[in-house]
């Protein structure tokens, strides 16, 4: 009899900061796939040469956001691999660590769209099939017709925070208490938090 090899989601990103939708897409991801589990892997250097805040403090904000999770592992690969993160030598890295796990690369379809400028895309896809969510204004075929991601990026949170402005829950609690705690994203001690 043979028995099923483990199946793991690789969900990787800049998570700066990791907001709920990141969160949603995990939560869609156990519930609702074949995975046996996540790993979330925070981007070292990005490939594209955007500013990052500090790789320490997005590995924690992530252990934050998705720690209580179960069958959840945020990973150090790309950490480890220092330099510029490229989806294939990491994919490479961890297949080479881990020869009995079979990967899926998660991606949002906003994201479809920019894997021509990836480095060896049809590689990355050969290694590790992609699972494809759905985003807001971005319907594909390949992902799920009734999952979308909610209209939340990184990007907006950390405009939100700078400007002072409330976040709507667009955070989890805990990564939102540590970034007020330490003044992260432009964010004083004693901002004002939500009602």
């Amino acid at each position: 009899m043979t028995t099923r090899r483990r199946v793991v989601a690789l969900f990787g990103g800049s998570f700066d900061p990791p907001h709920v939708g990141h969160v949603l897409a995990v939560t869609y991801l156990l519930s609702s796939t074949d995975v046996d589990g996540v790993w979330v892997i925070p981007v070292y250097a990005h490939a594209f040469g955007k500013a990052l805040t500090p790789y320490v403090t997005r590995h924690r904000l992530c252990e934050l956001a998705f720690g209580w999770l179960p069958r959840v592992h945020v990973d150090d690969i790309e950490r480890e691999l220092g330099g510029e993160s490229r989806t294939l030598t990491t994919i490479q890295a961890l297949q080479a660590r881990h020869p009995d796990v079979d990967m899926r690369l998660v991606i949002g379809s906003d994201v479809l769209g920019d894997t021509p400028g990836w480095h060896r895309f049809d590689r990355v896809a050969a290694l590790a099939p992609p699972l494809v969510l759905g985003r807001v204004g971005h319907p594909h075929p390949d992902a799920p017709e009734l999952v979308v991601l909610p209209d939340v990026s990184s990007r907006d949170v950390r405009s939100a925070l700078a400007r002072g402005m409330p976040l709507a829950g667009r955070l989890p609690r805990t990564v939102e208490a540590l970034i007020r705690r330490e003044g992260l994203y432009g964010v004083g001690e004693n901002a004002e938090t939500d009602p």
